[in-house]
């Protein structure tokens, strides 16, 4: 009984921290955007990912008189996983690099990346089990050691 227990409560735990809807994985963030950016990307690089971009919209949004709340993505990859998806299915490549997006509403931090299994069925990939599994791990991963504290 005291096992259900524990593991209902953790499963409870993870419902407030990480969510899924739409084809989106997301995990609240105790950091600011800013601290959320930097850590995500410091370990992207850490783990020998390229990063090709890191695009702040709030930045690009307020250079055209604009308000956004703080919103900023980056894009990073390995060649070697991104290139066996398209070989799988060329039509991923639109996806590709593997983004992040890191947001602030109503004083909460969101890190989110579309759900390697979203993309599976997007882009009707097939015998590509074992890729979208490492891209699930690897963000979910990484996702997680940019949050914690």
């Amino acid at each position: 009984m005291n096992r259900l227990l524990l593991l209902g409560l953790f499963f409870l735990n993870i419902s407030f921290t990480a969510s899924a809807s739409e084809g989106l994985i997301r995990y609240e963030s105790p950091y600011s955007v800013d601290e959320t950016m930097a850590r995500f990307k410091n370990i992207v690089l850490g783990k020998g990912f390229t990063v090709f971009s890191v695009i702040d919209h709030q930045q690009n949004a307020a250079k055209v008189g604009l308000a956004l709340e703080p919103t900023q993505v980056i894009l990073f990859g390995n060649p070697k996983v991104g290139t066996r998806l398209m070989q799988c299915a060329q039509n991923t490549a639109i996806d590709l690099p593997q983004k992040v997006l890191i947001t602030e509403d109503e004083n909460k931090v969101w890190l989110a990346y579309n759900d390697p299994s979203y993309l599976k069925n997007r882009h009707l990939i097939k015998g590509c089990d074992s890729v979208i599994n490492k891209v699930s791990g690897a963000l979910s991963s990484l996702s997680k050691a940019a949050i914690a504290k």
